[in-house]
């Protein structure tokens, strides 16, 4: 006796593979290295903030030796009379970097889901290229330094960066349907680590020619990325003539199977399925959503407010893990750059690991509540990790896994779930928009927690994470009561399957 829905599940778990085209190989390239161009210039501005500290502000202090003059040529470049002045005023560049950010991502998912997403992504790249290439290279070249200037740029940053992800996640979720979402999804999200991966490389390789050169090849990389974008990303199946994904995601519907003859050839249903597509694009063309609608939609609130406080975590360690590494345990900035690479190799191994394991068992909650228990002893184990490398490098992996693998699942396919429920019929023109949502009101929890890290740091790096432990427990609480349902779910399955047997 078969379990009822399970001839739903054969058609899916079949498309995945079934359906893939080099259409799809070419999108899921494209969209993972045009963002991880995007964050590779993010993470550049972390990894030289201890060589832009030390530009902004005096060597060294000897009252015996003359004053050079004059004063503004030779301490033009020195905004501050100290480096814990500096290292705050780092702290409210990222703050202001995420919540304009934040803000763009609201604007953004609802403009790309009523223009050209490939428009909108290389406008973004482009345009966030230039800003970059002002902030770190043109300014240093022409020993210009102005607090309100750098504000100003970073600001406008912020809002450009953030036509990324939801473009590229909406394009994702135009292409790959639920069928092997959490694996697809969870190794594709990967793409936010290797561009941290990339910066990072990219900025030790030249930070000893001065730090203006690492935002000159990461921002010039990513400018010729938005080219590519421009000209090769499809956004949707149905530019290249192919189905594009419907309400139940690559399932037949029970609309689409009352058009069908009953035959079963596999010749026949080829035909049927292109007068059904017909039908579709002339009959049922989607429309975008409103703002409100959206966060209506269940689960958006509850996850957007745990994702909050997981990627206020998560992007701690993005902004302050190598000038934590250099300031706690002395190592050399482009030592601790290269060692910070650990942290994103868990969250790839983390997201892809976890993602498959939620296709399996088809429940997302249950995942990431495992995970985030266990990311909470690993925040306390990496604490206390003693002054060595190879142990270091190892929990700070460990920590990525646990942090990173949740975050990079519920930023990517659970917000393509989301804006893809029953109750929008499974409509493109609300994923843009729910994943501008959840990912946007995790920028503001992650901004206003790199302003507190900022501060809290001077009472010790200790009380820092034990901030992070606080903030990881929230993010369970807040999916709580999708994690209880979804267990109750899971038994109520396995008790169909049991009488089914």
């Amino acid at each position: 006796m078969a379990v009822p829905g399970s001839f739903r599940r054969q058609p899916a778990n079949r498309g995945l593979v079934s359906h893939c085209t080099h259409h799809h190989i070419v999108v899921f390239l494209l969209t993972f290295f045009s963002y991880s161009l995007l964050h590779a210039s993010r993470k550049t501005f972390s990894n030289v903030k201890v060589s832009i500290s030390t530009q902004w502000t005096p060597s060294c202090l000897n009252s015996t030796a003359p004053e050079l003059r004059p004063y503004e040529l030779w301490n033009s470049s020195h905004l501050f009379p100290n480096a814990e002045e500096a290292t705050l005023f780092l702290g409210t560049l990222d703050t202001i970097f995420l919540f304009s950010y934040a803000v763009g991502l609201f604007v953004s998912g609802i403009v790309g889901d009523r223009l050209n997403l490939r428009w909108v992504l290389s406008f973004g790249m482009c345009s966030s290229a230039l800003v970059v290439f002002s902030f770190g290279t043109l300014t240093e070249w022409l020993h210009f330094y102005n607090k309100w200037f750098y504000c100003c740029l970073w600001v406008v940053n912020g809002l450009l960066q953030s036509t990324g992800w939801p473009c590229v996640v909406a394009v994702m979720g135009n292409w790959f349907g639920k069928a092997g979402r959490g694996f697809v999804f969870g190794l594709w999200s990967a793409c936010a680590s290797v561009g941290n991966i990339l910066g990072a490389f990219l900025a030790s390789c030249v930070l000893k020619y001065g730090y203006e050169y690492a935002f000159l090849v990461t921002a010039s990389v990513q400018f010729a990325g938005g080219v590519i974008v421009f000209f090769g990303l499809l956004t949707s199946p149905k530019e290249v003539g192919l189905p594009e994904l419907g309400a139940d995601e690559d399932e037949v519907s029970v609309e689409e199977d009352a058009n069908r003859p009953l035959m079963g050839d596999d010749d026949v249903d080829d035909d049927d399925r292109n007068y059904s597509i017909q039908a579709t694009d002339n009959d049922n063309q989607p429309k975008a959503i409103g703002f409100f609608q959206a966060c209506c939609l269940p689960g958006v609130v509850l996850y957007s407010l745990a994702y909050a406080c997981l990627k206020l975590v998560n992007y701690s360690f993005f902004f302050w893990l190598p000038f934590y590494l250099s300031n706690n345990f002395g190592w050399k900035e482009a030592e601790a750059d290269q060692l910070s690479i650990w942290y994103d190799v868990g969250g790839i191994i983390g997201g892809t690991i976890q993602g498959l394991i939620s296709d399996v068992l088809q429940k997302r909650a249950p995942v990431l509540a495992v995970s985030l228990l266990f990311a909470v002893g690993s925040l306390f184990g990496y604490s206390r990790s003693p002054n060595s490398k190879p142990i270091n490098a190892v929990i700070m992996a460990i920590t990525g896994f646990f942090i990173g693998g949740p975050s990079n699942m519920i930023s990517s396919a659970i917000s393509a779930d989301l804006g893809r429920q029953d109750l929008v019929k499974g409509s493109s023109e609300a994923l843009a928009t729910v994943t501008g949502i959840v990912d946007g009101t995790g920028s503001i929890g992650a901004a206003v927690g790199q302003y507190l890290v900022s501060l809290i740091q001077n009472l010790g790096w200790m009380w820092v994470f034990y901030f992070f432990i606080l903030m990881t427990s929230s993010t369970i609480l807040f999916i709580s009561p999708l994690i209880v349902r979804e267990i109750r779910l899971l038994l109520h399955e396995r008790r169909l399957r049991m009488l089914a047997e």
